[in-house]
């Protein structure tokens, strides 16, 4: 059954055109862009709030915060820049990945997140994958184009 949905999807996405897909990978870039830019700056302006998710194992809370969210905003600006925007896709891809035991940690001890709906907890990996995905997708298909000489 799986198989047959991805090959729905894939079949539907062949039969797109060059310039329905362009707008698509516009619109992707634009979320992305806004996701990391909306989540870097929240990393300096609520640095406390940002803190508390970050696991007990993991030392320097504060600084991982911090340099987490420089990241996050020198990814955001790497794709406004197409020569730059599949190093800083992959980078994102790299710095999503790195922060998932704060998701995890945070479905293991909803307690501690009181104002945070469980459902929400539990949505949140299912949504990172998806937003691994786009940001995928940004990176193969900036790629793709600096191979095709575009």
């Amino acid at each position: 059954m799986p198989l047959r949905i991805i090959g729905s999807y894939w079949l539907a996405w062949g039969m797109l055109s060059d310039r329905t897909r362009r707008r698509l990978l516009t619109g992707a870039t634009a979320f992305v862009f806004l996701w990391f830019s909306i989540g870097g700056i929240a990393h300096f302006a609520l640095t406390e709030t940002e803190m508390r998710i970050v696991p007990p194992y993991i030392p320097w809370p504060r600084a991982v915060v911090l340099v987490s969210g420089v990241f996050e905003l020198l990814g955001a600006a790497g794709l406004l820049w197409r020569p730059a925007r599949p190093l800083a896709a992959w980078g994102l891809f790299a710095l999503t990945l790195a922060v998932t035991p704060a998701h995890i940690y945070m479905l293991q001890q909803p307690e501690l997140f009181p104002g945070v709906p469980y459902w929400a907890l539990g949505a949140r990996l299912p949504l990172q994958a998806a937003l691994l995905a786009l940001i995928a997708w940004i990176g193969i298909s900036g790629a793709a184009r600096d191979r095709a000489g575009a």
